[in-house]
């Protein structure tokens, strides 16, 4: 409790993504115009999905809320950053640092959990259609979102809960553009062992079994397609899993990168370049693939849009 008192009266100063002022304006140019992309493309996707009768389906259930999450965690991240590249000096409270932490890593973990459902909803789609509206019920798609959501907040808590036990009494300059895990345990000045067990089991535990899962409904669902006589048929079949699988891939393949690799290759500049992927662009590129990959919302949009 003495420890927790300590750590809630300190601030941190964020370093930021780079030192070099030439570089300050065009990157500040370049991430509100990434940002506000980010809110069009997924606020748009929330809306389109809500108003229109033809996405009113589990599928499209799903995107809607993966649009919300990547709304919301990458509000809670690069506003932060945009303030930074317009001040000398980021400062930040210990709980504006923990409560950004926080969030994150609800939204994140969240994240994971949803591409799995969704890759459970194409299993059923595809391996089960006849049974298809009776499986994938609202009430089981509304219990699979509050499994995601409550997976989130939990992991976030306990991460959160024991990074708020540590005592900070040296440097408080945080050598990233926001409070993530890894910086924040290099500055603290107790121990870490337990926060480092929790990074591993938990954060293990949260990529390798959505990982796992999702590669075995496709397992399943790979052999359902094969077994498809006709080549429209098959097509179709593809083209439905083709925007998920990309999603899918840009999202596991960034965080395996970002936090499965041999320390002795960590530098915190890779650090930051590896964070930006996944707190910026992610978020931009998952309502795009699906804007342009699938019809029935290119579909939608052009109703939507030619009716204004």
């Amino acid at each position: 409790m003495t420890t927790f008192n300590h750590s809630s009266v300190i601030e941190f100063i964020l370093e930021g993504l780079t030192n070099l002022p030439q570089l300050q304006l065009p990157l500040f140019l370049l991430f509100l115009g990434t940002y506000v992309v980010t809110v069009v493309g997924n606020l748009g996707m929330v809306i389109l999905i809500a108003i229109s009768s033809q996405l009113h389906s589990p599928m499209y259930y799903f995107l809607s809320h993966l649009s919300f999450i990547d709304l919301c965690y990458s509000s809670v991240i690069t506003p932060k950053m945009l303030v930074n590249f317009a001040s000398e000096k980021n400062i930040v409270s210990f709980l504006e640092c923990m409560a950004q932490l926080y969030f994150f890593l609800a939204f994140l973990i969240a994240e994971g959990y949803l591409l799995t459902a969704m890759a459970y909803d194409r299993y059923v789609a595809i391996c089960s259609p006849l049974l298809y509206n009776t499986i994938m019920s609202h009430r089981v798609c509304s219990i699979m979102m509050v499994v995601v959501y409550s997976l989130g907040l939990f992991r976030a808590t306990v991460h959160t809960t024991h990074m708020s036990m540590l005592s900070f009494c040296e440097s408080h300059i945080v050598s990233h553009y926001f409070c993530d895990i890894i910086p924040l345990l290099t500055l603290s000045c107790s121990s870490t062992h337990i926060n480092e067990i929790l990074l591993f089991i938990i954060g293990g535990v949260n990529t390798l079994a959505p990982t796992l899962a999702v590669l075995i409904s496709y397992a399943f669902i790979l052999s359902s397609i094969l077994r498809i006589r006709s080549t429209e048929g098959r097509s179709k079949a593809f083209g439905t899993c083709s925007s998920h699988l990309m999603a899918m891939g840009t999202f596991f393949g960034s965080i395996t990168f970002m936090y499965f690799k041999p320390p002795s290759s960590n530098t915190m500049e890779q650090e930051k370049v590896s964070s930006v992927f996944y707190t910026t662009m992610i978020p931009i590129l998952n309502p795009l693939i699906y804007s342009l990959r699938n019809k029935n919302v290119r579909s939608t949009l052009r109703k939507a849009v030619g009716g204004r």
